[in-house]
């Protein structure tokens, strides 16, 4: 089940083909969360932009929730955390998929205070599945065969529009989480 970067290379690169809608608009999310929540789970990740200064913060530029075929890239930077949101983020009963998440909550909570349930942390499910990867590449390698592009990973979350490579790259990360997930879930429950 390990794979060694240079194996790793050699796989399929794998992206998202499916729709992605970037969402600017804080009236809008009204209808996206009512999307998402025809659908028990999501993928979930978050990005902000990279800092290279000792000390110096961003918060979280952008909110990807995916969906088998569509993927909702939200940039809170333009939205805010609104109460529809934050009502998604409390609701035990839709399920949150994805990677690391401790660190992306912890940076939703400086954009607002929530009490997050229905949050998984793909890890732990991995780990009872018999996959020893951390990362998302090495697991999207292990789970699904697959490469995934990290190149766009420390771009500028915050520019006003973001260019085809940063969509492709948000949606595929949240995306995969999905994937996997769907892909070790058997495994677990056998």
């Amino acid at each position: 089940m390990k794979n060694s970067p240079a194996e790793t290379a050699t796989l399929p690169l794998l992206t998202f083909k499916g729709k992605i809608s970037v969402i600017t608009n804080p009236s809008k999310l009204q209808g996206v969360v009512q999307e998402i929540m025809h659908h028990r789970v999501a993928g979930f990740d978050t990005e902000t932009r990279p800092v290279f200064v000792k000390g110096r913060r961003h918060k979280v530029a952008l909110l990807q929730l995916a969906l088998p075929a569509r993927v909702f890239l939200i940039r809170l930077n333009h939205t805010g955390i609104t109460d529809v949101l934050c009502n998604y983020f409390e609701d035990e009963n839709f399920i949150k998929v994805g990677l690391a998440i401790r660190d992306d909550l912890k940076a939703l909570q400086q954009l607002r205070k929530f009490t997050p349930r229905g949050f998984i942390e793909l890890t732990t499910l991995t780990r009872q599945a018999g996959y020893t990867g951390e990362g998302i590449k090495t697991l999207t390698a292990q789970i699904l065969g697959h490469r995934i592009s990290k190149s766009a990973q420390t771009s500028n979350w915050e520019a006003p529009t973001l260019t085809h490579k940063q969509l492709q790259y948000a949606a595929t990360d949240a995306w995969v989480c999905l994937e996997m997930y769907h892909k070790v879930l058997p495994v677990i429950e056998t």
